[in-house]
């Protein structure tokens, strides 16, 4: 269909200015989409990270015109607030008072507004062709191309699901598309005549294709960003996906063009529409509607909408924030027997499910001290399981692993690690082929017929929840006894050609820096927990979303015991020593997991703890049992868990029930992130809303420290804050809708159905219970211990962090010395006092 004299006339007809404009124009629009990690580590993102650069207000307009996306929940959720008194008359007022002009100018019609039925707001203001055609014609269009172009991805992008790949994959995504659309004759028998070959007519180059077709399309220069901008919406999921490939990419120095070329695959849609309807009324419509786009502004109606909902969001903000600051109002200076011993030091992830964890064992025993500190544990490595050659990346998505670990067999002979090695790759080969031959199109009816009977008992008792989840991938293989002795590695190595391991010096670097960030380097207890967290579940493609999103998506399990490794080695403690950092010789640092599906809490390397230890041991493990059940109970009545059952099995009960939609609440309801010492907030009931960092600035000379938490963990939190903020308030454009309706992708995402776009976000079923939202939207409340003059320093040298804060994503407050609120952040680095009573808000 292809022919090259028919490529040379549309390439000459493309200036390289022209080119380069458009390629820009395609960065430009590219990165207004925010990422979407593959489901098998997936991570909460902030949805709105490519409009962070705007106002939260500029910004609801911006997503408004591009995907008729909402950015406040709807006015019947703010008048069942104001109606319970939860939103009181002083918070409408305040949030009037702060308001830029244009909305209701008194607390009563705010209050009626609230209760008036507000116009449609899911329609882009913002049109493509493809929008056009379809109120011309009467046929979606839009929806035809989105799902046709959603489809062709899953296919390209596919890794590892489809086991007949596309014969293109090896091609880039624009040039793999044009091969297939130029033989695929389902748009013309739709009705979109000469399809093809409009497809094989564009040029090969992608910012050429696309310069080409912006200017036979029309569009004016100044809408261009918009244009594009809306394009990428339309097809937002694997826009999403597409880019999150290009920050992977240049997270390690490298480039990525599939963003730029899966837009230019839109655009060519547009293209073969216009000229396929061009004898309908489409060419003269779509004239009118591309003048608009170098005017971007919403409908009047709309934007009075607009500005009454952002009104009424920052009241029912402010009523929150009152009831945060409210449980500082007591000051609550340090204890005095802050010096003694304690019997044990637990250090968990500040993730807001740790909160209740923690608070239960403080109850339990109030020897016990608890730590806030990301869950990473400060050490960013890429972990290999033993008998492969490469593993994922147990840090945040924000940095890049700067150690590689390989798992070994702890006090096993070379010949015997070599032996566990080789029994692993054959199992996982043989995996692989098994899987394969149950799953290919043509021997999976083989399977069934012979094999299938055999998975009945499976079949049954799975359905029953009789079983644990299967063995993980990571021990499948190994035979008893080397199981056990699984662990990392820390001596310098190599796997595959690739350095792994540490060397001493490094060790004691690391183990330093770790120390001192969480503000543990004295009064050190005789056992010391560096707790990670996981979430046991089944029948869940999000299940990577309930693990830590500091371990990149991953359990922390290799993250703890690698820490506890290193700090319990002599030469560390050797050298820890000359450093001026003394750690007891009795002191034994544990690596553990806190299964925040279950609350049940695994030591491991049982077998690396000294006899002399083994009473404390015993009194921990029946400490975390006890801890256990405390936080289970309270998580119960979230989970609406019948009373009259027994609450430990039955939380139990729903990690293992494959149709269970919500075998925990995972992050919903964060609201806080506290970075102060722990008795700030220890006797606090924070209902597991509260990311919790541990923060002592005193012991932080240069506030490195501090830098360290408002640069990392902070913005951490709020993008987890912000995903379930989007999910909850346009689950339709920010969220992934009913998670009984998914289908994977690709291993990459789920669709909702049978087709449409990839979904992004979180399910509806992780935001809302069924009658009420369960994660109440608000953007993130931050309070940091910490002089104003060292917040300030860090505001203006960050770039991100200011933007964050000065356009009103996140909320800053300080705390004083006495532990009570004393200042809220305004903007410009600018600071405004808050008074005793929590009404000054």
């Amino acid at each position: 269909m292809h022919t090259e004299s028919s490529n040379e006339t549309s390439t000459a007809l493309v200036s390289s200015g022209a080119a380069e404009r458009a390629e820009s124009a395609l960065d430009r629009a590219g990165r207004k989409i925010a990422p979407l990690w593959p489901l098998e580590h997936f991570v909460a993102v902030n949805p709105f990270l490519g409009v962070t650069a705007q106002s939260f207000e500029e910004a609801a307009r911006t997503m408004a015109r591009a995907a008729g996306a909402r950015m406040t929940p709807p006015r019947s959720f703010f008048a069942r607030a104001i109606d319970s008194g939860r939103i009181t008359d002083a918070d409408l007022e305040k949030a009037l008072a702060e308001a830029a002009a244009g909305g209701p100018d008194s607390v009563e019609r705010l209050k009626a507004a609230a209760r008036t039925p507000e116009p449609r707001l899911d329609r882009p203001e913002t049109p493509t062709v493809a929008d056009v055609a379809r109120k011309v014609t009467g046929t979606d269009w839009a929806a035809f191309a989105t799902h046709h172009i959603s489809n062709w991805a899953a296919s390209h992008f596919d890794r590892g699901q489809a086991f007949w790949t596309s014969p293109w994959s090896s091609l880039s995504p624009f040039v793999a598309w044009r091969r297939e659309a130029e033989i695929d004759k389902t748009p013309e028998v739709a009705g979109l005549a000469g399809f093809r070959a409009r497809v094989a007519d564009l040029p090969e180059s992608v910012p050429e294709a696309a310069a080409f077709i912006l200017d036979r399309l029309g569009v004016p220069e100044a809408g261009v960003d918009a244009y594009l901008h809306r394009c990428a919406t339309s097809i937002g999921g694997w826009a999403a996906y597409a880019r999150y490939r290009v920050w992977d990419a240049e997270l390690y120095g490298k480039t990525d063009g599939s963003l730029n070329e899966l837009l230019t695959v839109r655009l060519a849609w547009d293209w073969a529409i216009h000229q396929a309807l061009s004898q309908t009324d489409l060419p003269q419509a779509w004239s009118e509607a591309a003048r608009t786009l170098a005017e971007p502004a919403l409908d009047a109606e709309l934007e009075t909408a607009l500005r009454t909902n952002l009104i009424l969001q920052d009241a029912f903000e402010k009523s929150l924030q009152r009831e945060l600051v409210s449980k500082f109002a007591k000051p609550r200076p340090a204890p005095e027997d802050g010096a003694s011993r304690k019997k044990v030091q637990a250090a968990f992830c500040i993730d807001v499910r740790s909160e209740v964890f923690r608070r239960a064992l403080e109850t339990v025993d109030s020897e016990v001290e608890t730590i806030g500190f990301a869950g990473f544990f400060g050490f960013p490595i890429e972990f290999i399981p033993l008998g492969e050659e490469r593993g994922g990346a147990q840090c945040p998505v924000l940095l890049t692993p700067q150690v590689v670990v390989e798992e070994t067999v702890r006090g096993g002979s070379v010949d015997e690690a070599e032996g566990a090695r080789s029994r692993r790759e054959r199992v996982l080969k043989a995996s692989k082929a098994w899987r394969s031959f149950k799953f290919a199109a043509v021997s999976c009816f083989g399977f069934v017929g012979p094999v299938g009977l055999a998975y009945a008992k499976k079949l049954f008792t799975d359905s029953l929840g009789w079983t644990r989840p299967v063995e993980t991938r990571r021990q499948l293989g190994f035979e008893e006894g080397v199981r056990e002795r699984l662990g990392p590695r820390l001596e310098p190595g190599e796997v595959a050609g690739r350095a792994t391991g540490m060397t001493v010096e490094q060790r004691i670097a690391v183990a330093q820096g770790v120390l001192q960030a969480m503000s543990l380097t004295e009064n050190f207890a005789r056992l010391v927990m560096l707790t990670g967290h996981g979430s046991t579940t089944v029948n869940n493609p999000h299940a990577t979303g309930l693990d830590c999103g500091a371990c990149g998506g991953h359990t922390g399990e290799a993250n703890a015991r690698f820490a506890a490794a290193v700090l319990n080695d002599p030469a560390v403690r050797e050298g820890l020593k000359a450093k001026g950092l003394e750690v007891p010789d009795d002191t034994i640092f544990l690596g553990c997991q806190h299964d925040t599906c279950t609350d049940e809490i695994e030591i491991f390397d049982l077998d690396q703890i000294p006899a002399s230890h083994a009473e404390d041991l015993a009194q921990l493990q029946q400490r975390l049992a006890a801890a256990g059940q405390i936080a289970r109970s309270e998580r119960a009545r979230l989970l609406q868990l019948d009373p009259g059952l027994s609450l430990d099995a039955a939380v139990v009960a729903r990690s293992k029930d494959w149709s269970q939609v919500r075998p925990e609440w995972g992050l919903a309801g964060c609201s806080a992130f506290v970075a102060a010492p722990r008795h700030r907030t220890k006797d606090l009931d924070l209902s597991g809303r509260s990311f919790l960092h541990s923060y002592e600035w005193e012991q932080d000379r240069d506030y490195g420290v501090l830098e360290l938490i408002m640069t990392a963990p902070m913005v951490v939190a709020s993008w987890i804050s912000l995903q379930y903020y989007g999910s909850t308030v346009d689950n339709r454009v920010f969220g992934c809708g009913n998670k009984t309706l998914h289908n994977v992708a690709g291993t990459l995402g789920v669709l909702e159905g049978n087709g449409g776009d990839l979904r992004v976000g979180l399910p509806w079923q992780s935001v809302h219970d069924g009658e009420n939202y369960v994660h109440e939207p608000t953007r993130l409340n931050v309070m940091i211990e910490a002089p104003i003059e060292a917040m300030n320093g860090i505001i203006e040298k960050h770039a991100a962090v200011r933007e964050l804060l000065d356009h009103g994503w996140l909320h800053l407050f300080a705390i004083d010395e006495s532990g009570q609120v004393a200042h809220r952040y305004d903007r410009d680095l600018q600071w405004k006092a808050v008074e005793a009573t929590p009404d000054s808000l």
